[in-house]
């Protein structure tokens, strides 16, 4: 018995020997095949792989197929629609924006601009009225608070990045018009020039200006290039010196009208009292435009300047008084503030067109509330729009107005209404089509909400400074001079044309003479 015991417990023992030796050998066999792959594999991947290998592990084997050659590439990042497009904004501080809404009952002697700043920068809402306006999305709205609405409006945008480097574009939040608003019936220059000359110190200090030196930063000031243009020799001049400094020049600086003879501003629309929160508001007021029965064949809401040789208003106001069946003149003073009022300017609405000569300057906002209104628009200087809003209107200026040069009014030489009278109805109708269809160009949509299909002023002004910081990248990398193929007194031709040469216009751009506005 003692010797089968010993017998069974030899043939255990030697089986479990032999197990044991066969695992060794295939642990040996399997671990030698192991090391052999790795070592096939380290000379397949690349070192940036072989450091993913290790990172992720058995993830790689799936990226990596096992029988190619050729050493592995990086897989390209999914194609992004904000790649070009990405906009950082810069947190400046407060006293540059947030504090000045804060103090806003210092922000003029003539307006209450804190009623104006309400609504993200909209005003209070207007009440309905369905035979002037639709029922939503009307506000008694500030042309002024157009750097508010357009902080507002990039605080939604949807290609916002946290990181300066990734972006296309940097913003500065700076309410530059609220700011000098406060001072520019000051005598003491010092005091408009003084958060200006801040907010140019501290961007130059940021380690985002010495990417492009400036070049890539835009801010939007809500008032004419004209107040920001004072000469630092002349204390007692109009405005402060913004525009003129060394700084701000390598900007895109955005206000509501640019200086034709300069290269570092552009225009971009008036704020209207139209703030849609949807596509359907948009389309419904166009549609609303179209159908209108227009019974004026031409209006003017503005104010004689006696005291103004240059100015056109008494001639424009003369004729209009003298063709009382076919014009209306809505005079506009100072006390009733009747032209501020929207419900007066809807008046534009009965009309087929709408008289814009220059005012105060080249520019007025009754010219963006026309075009909402659907109603043609009669320039007399190109200075008013066609080489101002080159990201907002068609280059073919005949689409959409009808241009009368100014001397021809001044001299007698042209009847207003017989010129227009003149102009075909086929013609008059495609124009109309056309001046509905740039609503949308002219328009701020609401803050608080978000357009879907609808490109608004907002989105046309963006494109274009990512187009002209890109343009200004490209030049700088070819080591081009910036704006290097013109002269910067012809900005107007350059930008509006893209070529330089004898134009038709040149006369009407020989001497600047406007030179400033309130």
């Amino acid at each position: 018995m003692s010797d089968n015991n010993e017998t069974e417990t030899f043939e255990t023992i030697s089986s479990k020997l032999l197990e044991q030796e066969l695992r060794n050998a295939k642990d040996y066999n399997r671990g030698r095949r192991e090391r052999v792959r790795r070592t096939r594999k380290r000379n397949k991947i690349k070192p940036v792989a072989a450091a993913l290998s290790r990172s992720i592990g058995k993830k790689v084997d799936k990226v990596v197929p096992k029988r190619r050659k050729q050493n592995v590439v990086k897989p390209e990042p999914i194609p992004s629609s904000c790649l070009g497009r990405y906009i950082f904004i810069h947190d400046i501080p407060r006293k540059f924006n947030q504090d000045l809404l804060d103090n806003c009952k210092s922000l003029s002697v003539f307006t209450d601009m804190c009623d104006s700043a309400l609504n993200l920068g909209l005003g209070s809402a207007l009440p309905s009225k369905e035979n002037l306006y639709s029922k939503t999305g009307w506000f008694s709205t500030n042309q002024f608070l157009l750097e508010v609405i357009f902080h507002n409006r990039m605080k939604q945008y949807r290609c916002l990045t946290n990181e300066s480097s990734l972006a296309a574009a940097i913003y500065v939040p700076y309410y530059a018009g609220l700011d000098v608003g406060r001072y520019l019936w000051d005598r003491l220059g010092f005091r408009r020039d003084h958060d200006a000359v801040e907010l140019v110190k501290w961007l130059a200090g940021r380690p985002e200006w010495t990417k492009m030196w400036g070049r890539n930063h835009f801010l939007v000031a809500g008032r004419i290039n004209w107040d920001f243009r004072r000469d630092p020799k002349n204390v007692s001049d109009w405005g402060n010196g913004l525009l003129n400094f060394p700084e701000s020049k390598n900007m895109t600086m955005l206000v509501i009208e640019s200086s034709p003879w300069n290269n570092n501003n552009f225009a971009i629309p008036y704020p209207t009292n139209f703030h849609p929160s949807k596509d359907d508001n948009v389309f419904q007021w166009q549609n609303r435009m179209r159908r209108l029965k227009r019974r004026l064949l031409f209006s003017f809401a503005g104010a004689r300047r006696p005291n103004r040789d240059e100015s056109i208003h008494n001639e424009i106001i003369d004729q209009c008084l003298a063709s009382r069946k076919k014009c209306r003149f809505l005079e506009c003073d100072d006390q009733s503030q009747r032209c501020s009022k929207p419900e007066n300017l809807m008046l534009f609405q009965s009309s087929i067109f709408c008289l814009q000569p220059p005012g105060d300057s080249y520019t007025r906002r009754s010219i963006f509330d026309s075009i909402l209104a659907g109603c043609i628009p009669v320039f007399f200087h190109p200075g008013s729009t066609y080489v101002q809003y080159i990201w907002h209107f068609p280059k073919d200026y005949t689409q959409y107005s009808v241009l009368i040069p100014t001397n021809a009014v001044k001299s007698g030489n042209v009847k207003i209404e017989k010129l227009l009278q003149r102009i075909p109805r086929e013609k008059t109708t495609a124009m109309r089509d056309e001046v509905v269809k740039l609503i949308p160009n002219v328009i701020y949509a609401d803050p608080a909400s978000k357009l879907e299909t609808i490109e608004d002023a907002f989105d046309l002004t963006v494109k274009g400074v990512l187009d002209r910081v890109e343009t200004i990248r490209k030049q700088m990398k070819d080591t081009k001079g910036v704006n290097s193929e013109f002269p910067e007194q012809e900005s107007w031709k350059y930008f509006t044309f893209g070529k330089l040469g004898s134009h038709e216009w040149d006369p009407f751009f020989s001497s600047k003479l406007v030179k400033h506005g309130t």
